[in-house]
């Protein structure tokens, strides 16, 4: 059609006016065929919310959700993924898989520079992979069987493993595998690098500045790989620390994007009703999750069964979800979310019954004392959100019914990673764990025996062994069958919800909530925790 208008108006209005209106006609196109009507546009800034605070703004030790928004978009990942965890070039370009799961073969893309002008070759990948084995929470299990990372050329990484791993393609995110640049890293404190707080990466964003306790400023990297890439000028990336001031931000426009649930659920509601806001949930399939209460089975009373068993039989997961949670989560026993194919629904062993929950503590020698109590306890919430401070409250209230006084401790990040996972100062913490795009990856490092390791956030914080998961996780690791995925992970399942080394409450429905001006906030499994390279605003 638009051949046959071009020819018409060359007919009778000569050469020079064809092109001025092919010009229109393509521009008119396009922008019907863009999203709302509106052709992408160039420029802006994007304000954009994480809470808390980072503690760092490289994930290379860490898998903190306030880190995962913030690294991406400095710091890349040998590949990006579809909705489907497909996966999609980033600084590899292509890839081979042996048959046998054994070989991955990853060819780089040529020309890309670090933000400092060096280089980007096959040794980065190298040395990033290897470091993440030895301090990233969740490398040293994804990563457990490479035996070799051989570059025979600056732009090809071959990783030989001496077991197979179908699962690991899926691993080579930004938010997963970051790609840091070793001539700034090697031969240094990897942990105590002033890189992990002022990033030098490959990505479309070059960190400008982080003024703590205010902002930190991102700018647009002229020189990506990506040609026209990033659309944005500038993210100033906000803290605010109150909840319902982040609510307030919303309405009064002065935030523009945010994710993970950034306002009190009981606000959500309202914010449906205004025409400049908008909800999404999609954006959380690798961090999707289970909220849990992790016990320190170091604990003289919580290592008795018995005890542990009462704990989970006094609270209501159908009121957890309801009130806590507005509605937004689907109660489970699993470590398993129901959406993933491994999932086993089997019902909880210790359903909620107060009065089995009583029968319990006075089996395991926790009688009543005069005042109506047995032992006390505290409680330890993952300060990120104020979820898990409401999931403590709840807790608190439930076990006072069975005689168990809880007291409810806050802390910032820091401290409550120290706390946890270092000093081992604690009796029980409330907090989530994704399942990521394997549970050999996500659920692996919250039980196996090799996995407590101190100083590692986020891996075995309850200190349980099991000689029998153990040995399944490393089974369903190497298991290429699909059918015997699913039976290993269901013994994995029954033998954790019986033995009870945390207690898994829900699975939570997330929410990004953003400015119905931001387009392509969300698309793909990483949500806001992607590079925002194909980020526009429409102003």
């Amino acid at each position: 059609m638009l051949h046959v208008f071009t020819r018409a108006i060359r007919r009778h209005h000569g050469e020079r006016l064809v092109h001025h209106v092919l010009g229109f006609a393509l521009t008119l196109l396009i922008t019907l065929a863009t999203p709302q009507g509106h052709a992408q546009t160039r420029g802006g800034t994007l304000n954009f919310v994480v809470t808390p605070e980072p503690t760092a703004l490289v994930d290379l030790a860490t898998t903190a959700t306030n880190v995962l928004k913030v690294s991406p978009k400095v710091v890349e990942g040998l590949l990006d993924y579809d909705f489907r965890l497909q996966p999609k070039p980033s600084l590899a370009t292509s890839w081979e898989v042996s048959d046998d799961s054994r070989k991955f073969i990853f060819h780089l893309r040529h020309g890309v520079k670090w933000h400092d002008g060096k280089p980007f070759t096959s040794a980065d990948v190298a040395y990033s992979i290897q470091t993440l084995r030895q301090v990233h929470p969740r490398a040293k299990t994804t990563f457990a069987n490479v035996t070799d990372i051989a570059m025979p050329d600056p732009y090809t990484v071959v990783i030989t493993l001496s077991k197979p791993a179908p699962w690991l393609l899926k691993a080579f995110s930004s938010s997963e595998t970051p790609i840091v640049p070793k001539h700034i890293y090697d031969n240094t404190d990897v942990l105590g690098n002033p890189a992990d707080n002022a990033p030098i990466g490959t990505g479309p964003f070059r960190f400008v500045k982080w003024v703590r306790g205010s902002y930190i400023e991102y700018e647009r990297n002229n020189d990506y790989w990506d040609t026209g890439k990033p659309y944005l000028d500038r993210i100033v990336v906000k803290v605010i620390s109150d909840p319902a001031a982040r609510t307030v931000a919303f309405e009064d426009g002065s935030v523009d994007l945010s994710g993970d649930s950034p306002v009190p659920l009981s606000d959500v509601q309202r914010l449906k009703g205004d025409p400049k806001l908008a909800l999404e949930t999609r954006g959380y399939e690798f961090q999707a999750g289970v909220a849990r209460i992790e016990f320190n089975l170091d604990n003289p009373a919580l290592k008795n069964l018995n005890v542990r068993q009462a704990i989970a039989s006094a609270l209501d997961r159908e009121v957890i979800r309801k009130v806590i949670y507005y509605g937004y989560a689907t109660p489970l026993a699993s470590p398993i979310i129901p959406s993933s194919p491994y999932y086993d629904p089997t019902p909880t062993p210790y359903p909620f019954n107060v009065e089995r929950a009583n029968a319990l503590l006075d089996e395991a020698g926790y009688p009543r004392k005069a005042d109506g109590t047995r032992f006390a306890l505290t409680v330890d919430p993952l300060p990120i959100g104020d979820l898990p401070t409401r999931t403590a409250a709840y807790v608190k209230s439930a076990l006072a019914r069975v005689g168990i006084t809880v007291t409810v401790r806050s802390q910032d990040l820091s401290a409550y990673l120290k706390r946890i996972y270092t000093d081992r100062d604690f009796d029980f913490s409330i907090n989530g764990m994704s399942n990521l795009f394997d549970p050999v990856a996500g659920v692996a490092r919250l039980y196996t025996t090799s996995n407590f390791r101190r100083g590692v956030p986020f891996t075995n914080g309850s200190h349980y062994s099991n000689p029998e998961i153990d040995q399944l996780f490393t089974q369903v690791a190497e298991e290429t069958d699909e059918t015997k995925r699913k039976q290993f992970f269901s013994q994995i399942q029954r033998i954790l919800e019986r033995d009870l080394p945390d207690i898994n409450l829900v699975s939570p429905q997330y929410l990004t909530i953003y400015s119905r001006t931001v387009h392509n906030h969300t698309i793909s499994p990483d949500g806001v925790s992607a590079s925002f390279a194909d980020v526009w605003l429409q102003r």
